[in-house]
């Protein structure tokens, strides 16, 4: 979505967490579409992001003044440096590809910097909540009981993945409710990029579970 006023920059960002070589022409086709469609007064820039700078082997040549002149940005998560130096919302990417030891102290400044930086609450209630996925997604073995005493946030209760644990804690015990973390997390592991295999194996699920877990999913919205 375009930024408010004429002198900021529509921004187009593209996640992607697995080798694709069409991955810039794609981009390029999109982005003069958007531009002949609406028309905007507004400059644009892009930015493509990835886990690290080995997924990135696209061919730019054809595309190549726009990185010269940084109107195409690059981000490798893992080359980012330390969390506390980035925005809140690189920040939480980068909490995708962080190693499990350093995973919880990140997420726990995370939190903090989330409540102190952010002030719309709709948008503090998305990174807690997004936050608390990834989490779920790195540590699969935790309950969410377990997960909200790391968080210790009240507000964390008000999230969607929260209330919809809560309601499945009364009905399932905690391997089935790991279980059903991993179902959760096919949908944005496919959302960042990954295939169904890619996806399967890092959830330890089948092919065939992730499948057809998808099938059960709703069409999706996005134009």
């Amino acid at each position: 979505m375009p930024t408010q006023g004429e002198e900021n920059p529509i921004y187009f960002v593209e996640v992607q967490f697995q080798t694709d070589t069409e991955i810039y022409s794609r981009l390029f086709s999109e982005i003069s579409l958007y531009l002949r469609q609406n028309k905007p007064k507004n400059s644009w820039r892009g930015v493509v992001i990835y886990p690290n700078r080995s997924l990135d082997t696209a061919d730019i040549k054809n595309y190549s003044e726009f990185f010269i002149s940084q109107r195409i940005s690059r981000i490798y998560l893992n080359e980012l440096g330390e969390t506390a130096s980035l925005p809140v919302g690189i920040a939480t990417m980068k909490l995708v590809v962080d190693e499990e030891e350093t995973a919880i102290t990140s997420a726990r400044q995370l939190i903090d910097r989330t409540q102190q930086e952010i002030n719309i609450e709709a948008q503090r209630r998305q990174l807690l909540e997004l936050i608390e996925t990834i989490l779920v997604y790195k540590f699969p073995t935790m309950s969410r009981e377990e997960i909200e005493g790391m968080f210790g946030l009240s507000d964390l209760k008000q999230t969607r993945v929260y209330q919809e644990g809560k309601q499945e804690g009364k009905q399932e015990g905690k391997q089935q409710g790991a279980r059903e973390e991993k179902f959760r997390m096919i949908p944005l592991l496919l959302r960042l990029g990954l295939s169904f295999e890619e996806a399967a194996k890092e959830l330890g699920l089948s092919l065939e579970e992730i499948q057809q877990e998808m099938q059960k999913q709703p069409p999706s919205q996005d134009t």
